[in-house]
């Protein structure tokens, strides 16, 4: 197995998620149109937010001050005036030459996948969602005058193939030739390279000014209306294109004006967007509802805490129940309980916030440990919405049950884990009872003390822990920042740092994984200290794969890295530990297919139609061999089955995992062929179970899996460009040679067995008695 001593690779590498900027040339004579471009940006694609790249030979910093407050993801990156001295010819010294030649040095960035140029003399009026699916070749629209086989350089969709050194070479050798068009400068360059060999855009993507000369109004379907020539709206316009300029000046705005127009768009927005003009907007009007749209973009980011300081600054009237209901979520989800009750409970006066307000003062309830209340809040808040969920599901968890006779306190193992209910994940559902299994081979309440890690960990449930012989903690990926968000903690166990101190029995952190998604991160502080914390305190951590051991790493000081140590997951070794396993004698001739959809935004990007349609390609492909169904680990699963349905006409039967008991779980992966997953278990629990896999990559967890074992070619990404073809591929190379591919996975898995064998024999040591394993 491997043991990577270095730091992690970028979570983009892993995932291969496509990372796209949009990029300008911009300097002091064009400022004023690049401020109007950035505006209709934001207004024209309220739900876009991409890195924006600003090329310049030498903005002033007022200037650079005002580009950033219209844009949180600008990135300046200085051209060398040098570098095209020997193309200008003396004409240096003339703006638009400059501006054509400057923009070259958009083929000298490295680290996009796809770059999309706009002029400064450009302004976006409709969607680019197209734009930002391309992935094959430089698209460009023609030139409307000169003729099809010629690009204008104003718009360029770029791949990366195109952002390399031997394109940059050919650049050079060309523009240092002179054999281009003098008076096209770029697009002379561009197009004598190239040779008609672009990929063509509609014009509406590059609607030129020229085309509308007599005052045409502007087509209602162009997106981007480009202001070609030396007259420009901002330098008094020319006459002749009135229509087109009204264009312009709608987004000739003050700020004040444009964060009120852009919060003004009501559904769709971006979430930086929201916070980089709705808080100086907040600041400025102390608008209400403008700050609750603000805190509540915070909170579905996981900025609990700038969601408390921003609705702490405005007053709320008491009968303005969302903004209410907002703080509240905020404040729980910081620890601040009694703040948050105070809240929420104003929040339930309002019929269309009530349900809300009532489930999470049932969450509140339930977290400090008390069941009762948190009954009556749920039923509460179903005689007001019968359909609401959150209350049903916890007005389930809290009704009266009788509680599992517990075996003698002194000879259990308490158990901090994330205890799922029924239709919950099955992944999660399994792993509690895996984990018990590495420990001991009765899993039950006999042998262990449930602690739930997203309640409070209180002075009786420290009590309770105490009494025990040890405490494990896991698994599953449990250092994730916004699953059970907490201030006392910022991961899923919900513990104070001063009640962790004062455990005084043996603390075992088993096979938990750092989970936090591509473009997800953790409140540093908080979670940095409860984490050295941890790792002080604990007798044994260990994490469940090396990309997990080097992000914890990185986080602690040298002195403590030496404790943290590899772990596999349980349910990857699952035929070694469930007593009287015996491997199928026959498998049924299926392939299972899982997706996930929790956070589709950090796992698709904007790749989600072309991951569809590609795996539409596979899954008929596959057809041809075996059935192919669905295995859905939780409700949202299904979603594959009836996007494939409705989109591309292909029926999958749904297997519903998320009803099914732990057994069942493990009878169904150990008697198909074939498991294709995208979430980790659905990859980790059939391999675990002997049963071949690939991955679907869309989260680095699955990357750090595959190289544990050392078998990156089982993953593919979601974004890959022949995902259909690649996965079909290496899923029939599976099938083919079927008992070698289950062989295989037989071998990889005595190696993660070896590592979970040594670790029980200190485990061993630190209880001092009692067998693991």
């Amino acid at each position: 197995m491997t043991s990577p001593t270095q730091a992690p690779a970028p979570a983009h590498a892993l995932t291969g998620k496509r990372r796209i900027a949009f990029a300008s040339f911009v300097d002091e004579n064009y400022l004023p149109g690049f401020l109007v471009l950035l505006r209709s940006l934001a207004l024209s694609n309220p739900g876009l937010c991409e890195d924006f790249v600003v090329l310049h030979d030498d903005l002033k910093p007022s200037s650079v001050a005002r580009i950033r407050a219209l844009h949180p993801r600008i990135e300046l990156r200085r051209v060398d005036a040098a570098r095209y001295d020997t193309y200008a010819k003396g004409d240096q010294d003339n703006y638009l030459v400059r501006k054509a030649y400057f923009i070259l040095d958009v083929f000298r960035i490295r680290d996009y996948d796809t770059v999309i140029t706009l002029d400064t003399d450009m302004v976006v009026l409709g969607d680019l969602g197209e734009l930002l699916k391309l992935r094959e070749g430089l698209a460009a629209v023609p030139q409307f005058f000169y003729g099809q086989h010629k690009l204008n350089s104003g718009l360029l969709v770029i791949q990366r193939e195109y952002l390399s050194d031997e394109f940059c070479a050919r650049i050079d050798a060309t523009g240092r030739s002179g054999a281009y068009e003098l008076d096209k400068h770029d697009q002379g360059i561009l197009n004598a390279v190239l040779d008609g060999d672009f990929v063509q855009l509609d014009a509406r993507y590059n609607f030129v000014k020229r085309r509308l000369s007599g005052d045409l109004p502007v087509p209602d379907d162009t997106a981007i209306l480009h202001f070609t020539g030396r007259h420009k709206p901002w330098q008094g316009g020319e006459a002749g294109y009135g229509k087109a300029e009204e264009r312009w000046r709608e987004f000739e705005l003050s700020d004040a004006q444009f964060h009120a127009a852009y919060l003004a768009l009501g559904k769709g927005l971006h979430h930086d967007l929201v916070v980089h003009f709705g808080t100086p907007h907040v600041e400025r009007t102390g608008d209400v509802e403008s700050a609750r749209r603000v805190a509540a973009a915070h909170i579905a980011a996981g900025e609990y805490q700038e969601a408390v300081d921003l609705l702490g600054r405005v007053r709320i009237p008491l009968d303005s129940a969302w903004p209410h209901e907002v703080l509240g979520h905020a404040l729980m989800s910081v620890s601040r309980y009694d703040e948050a009750r105070a809240q929420l409970l104003l929040a339930t006066a309002a019929p269309n916030r009530a349900a809300t307000a009532f489930g999470r003062l049932a969450q509140i309830a339930w977290i400090h440990g008390d069941d009762d209340a948190a009954q009556r809040y749920a039923l509460d808040g179903l005689r007001v919405d019968p359909t609401h969920r959150a209350n049903r599901l916890m007005q389930r968890r809290t009704q009266t049950a009788q509680a599992p006779q517990e075996g003698v306190a002194a000879e259990q193992l308490a158990h901090v884990a994330f205890y799922m209910e029924r239709q919950g994940n099955a992944g999660d559902k399994l792993l509690p009872e895996s984990v018990r299994l590495a420990f001991d081979a009765d899993p039950g309440p006999r042998r262990w003390h449930s602690v739930h890690a997203h309640r409070l960990f209180d002075e009786a449930a420290l009590e309770r822990v105490n009494a025990r012989r040890g405490l494990v903690i896991g698994g599953g990926g449990l250092f994730i920042p916004d699953t059970a968000p907490n201030g006392n903690s910022a991961w899923q166990w919900n513990v104070p740092d001063a009640l962790l101190n004062r455990i005084d029995v043996p603390v075992m952190v088993y096979a938990v994984g750092f989970n936090a998604f591509d473009g997800q991160s953790y409140r540093a502080g908080r979670f940095n200290t409860a984490l050295r914390t941890l790792v002080e305190r604990a007798s044994f951590f260990g994490l469940r794969n090396h990309g997990s051991i080097e992000k914890v790493r990185l986080l602690l000081p040298a002195g403590l890295h030496d404790k943290v140590r590899f772990q596999p997951c349980p349910t990857t070794v699952t035929r070694q530990l469930v007593a009287g396993w015996t491997d199928p004698s026959h498998r049924e001739d299926t392939v299972l297919v899982n997706a996930a959809y929790d956070r589709a935004g950090l796992r698709f990007g904007h790749d989600y139609g072309h991951f569809l349609a590609e795996m539409a390609k596979a899954v008929r492909a596959l057809g041809a061999h075996a059935e192919v169904k669905c295995v859905a680990h939780s409700l949202d699963d299904e979603k594959i089955a009836f996007d494939l349905r409705r989109e591309h006409g292909i029926s999958l039967p749904v297997i519903p995992m998320y009803d099914f008991g732990n057994d069942a779980i493990r009878d169904t992966y150990a008697r198909t062929k074939l498991v294709i997953g995208m979430r980790g278990h659905a990859g980790m629990i059939p391999f675990g179970c002997g049963t071949p896999i690939i991955s679907l990559i869309s989260h680095p967890k699955m990357a750090y899996f595959l190289s544990d074992i050392e078998r990156p070619e089982w993953g593919i990404s979601v974004h890959d460009k022949n995902l259909g073809a690649v996965l079909t591929e290496r899923a029939l190379g599976l099938l083919d040679d079927h008992a070698a591919s289950v062989a295989d996975v037989h071998g990889r898995q005595q190696e993660l067995w070896k590592v979970t064998e040594a670790n029980a024999a200190d485990l061993r040591v630190i209880l001092g008695r009692h067998p693991v394993l």
